[in-house]
């Protein structure tokens, strides 16, 4: 299997040492989009998330290129951030409808949706683990 068949369809991630980079394509554009997870650099190449490391890279593809499509991407490979951020929208709304005129609900405002929100990313996270 060449390394442009990844492109075609998502897999688990493949760790590729360091000592094999003329593997890394000339066409690779190094990006911000996606979580580093620790990573140096960030590249993309069609659907192909490659990070870079230190000591080898990890590429992965995606099922939608967040740079041609993005909600496709959070919809299709990382519904945990469209989750997360669900969360907080709808616990932020909820708490300024309750509490307009409270000083502490500003407190309340910014602390509950960012629980709510990571609670969310984290639940659905470990769902998305768990059925892969």
């Amino acid at each position: 299997m060449q390394l442009l068949d990844l492109a075609i369809m998502p897999c688990d991630e493949i760790e590729v040492p360091k000592e094999l980079r003329e593997f890394m394509l000339e066409k690779a554009e190094e990006t911000i989009l996606g979580q580093k997870n620790g990573a140096k650099k960030q590249y993309r190449y069609g659907n192909l998330h490659i990070r870079e490391y230190h000591d080898k890279f990890l590429v992965h593809t995606d099922r939608v290129d967040p740079r041609e499509d993005p909600m496709g991407h959070l919809i299709h490979d990382a519904p945990e951030v469209l989750i997360g951020l669900t969360c907080a929208a709808f616990t932020g709304l909820q708490i300024a409808k309750k509490c307009r005129s409270n000083k502490s609900s500003l407190a309340s405002g910014i602390i509950f949706p960012i629980i709510s929100g990571y609670l969310g990313y984290i639940g659905t996270k470990k769902i998305k683990n768990y059925l892969e």
